[in-house]
């Protein structure tokens, strides 16, 4: 009894959903009968399209924004390593650059020592200079040359600028080369322009000209060359420029200051004079004289 009365009231329910779906079925029969007349729900559905397209982006803002972020630190990485191999390859490039002009400074000095040698006909030889003491109170150099190269005792030392200083002490492998500018050095000098002899005293830093007659024609461009008094430099080498002239303490003579010829704190090398050299004297000249046969007789003396 009870079983008969569930199935006489599913049966309505079955009835209505079966209606229902033939409405829904009537519904989309409509709908696609009316679009294919229409075309009206393409423009619904271009529509919605637009509605639904803000939606779409917002919803895809976090994954372009995830890729944005890994491509920009892919970048920044690739950036970086970039900067780093340019900023070595820089480096490098500076060195060799660096190296290069050296090298070319070298090849300059060298050459001018070189025209030096050739001009002045000079014997010299070369010697690369091993250490420097540039103390205010002591100007010396170390050259990687002793006996067993040929140094000798008071030697004198130039460079392609002008003179150096002399050989002070002689090891079997080593010198020491006194500067112009020390203390303890003096040497006799002239002016190139007028012959004018002076003492030249090193002051550590500088050289200078002591005890000038105010009489005397010197003038600040003047160049000072060695007189060869004394015989211990040869004459005739550069030893610097008149830079400064003032009046000394007692205001009775001047005072002056050179400009170094010869490059004192820079070079690697510098020359040894192994003979003084000879000053080339021209011979007078000789006048024509007629031999005794050729002169004439004198006239009105009688045989």
């Amino acid at each position: 009894m009870s079983s008969h009365a569930a199935a006489h009231s599913s049966r309505p329910e079955n009835i209505a959903g079966s209606l229902r779906l033939l409405a829904w079925l009537a519904a989309a029969a409509l709908l696609i009968f009316a679009d294919s007349r229409g075309d009206w729900l393409a423009q619904a559905r271009i529509q919605g399209n637009l509605l639904v397209q803000p939606l779409r982006q917002l919803a895809g803002m976090p994954a372009q924004l995830g890729k944005t972020m890994r491509s920009d630190a892919a970048m920044r990485a690739q950036l970086a390593s970039d900067n780093r191999l340019l900023r070595n390859a820089l480096l490098v490039s500076g060195a060799r650059v660096a190296k290069l002009e050296t090298a070319a400074a070298e090849n300059a000095r060298l050459r001018a020592m070189l025209g030096v040698v050739e001009q002045g006909e000079l014997d010299v030889q070369l010697a690369p200079i091993l250490d420097i003491d540039l103390d205010p109170t002591r100007q010396r150099l170390i050259l990687d040359a002793g006996s067993r190269q040929g140094v000798r005792l008071g030697q004198t030392v130039i460079d392609a600028g002008g003179l150096l200083g002399q050989v002070i002490e002689v090891q079997p492998g080593t010198a020491t080369v006194l500067l112009l500018t020390d203390p303890n050095h003096a040497v006799p000098v002239e002016i190139a322009r007028n012959g004018v002899r002076l003492v030249a005293y090193g002051q550590g830093d500088h050289i200078a000209l002591g005890n000038i007659p105010r009489s005397a024609d010197i003038e600040v461009g003047d160049v000072v060359q060695t007189s060869g008094l004394g015989g211990r430099f040869p004459p005739g080498f550069k030893v610097g420029t008149v830079s400064k002239l003032r009046p000394d303490d007692t205001r009775a003579f001047m005072m002056g200051d050179l400009q170094p010829a010869a490059a004192l704190d820079r070079g690697r090398e510098v020359l040894l004079l192994r003979q003084v050299p000879v000053q080339k004297v021209q011979p007078p000249e000789q006048t024509e004289t007629q031999p005794d046969s050729q002169l004439p007789e004198p006239s009105g003396v009688s045989q």
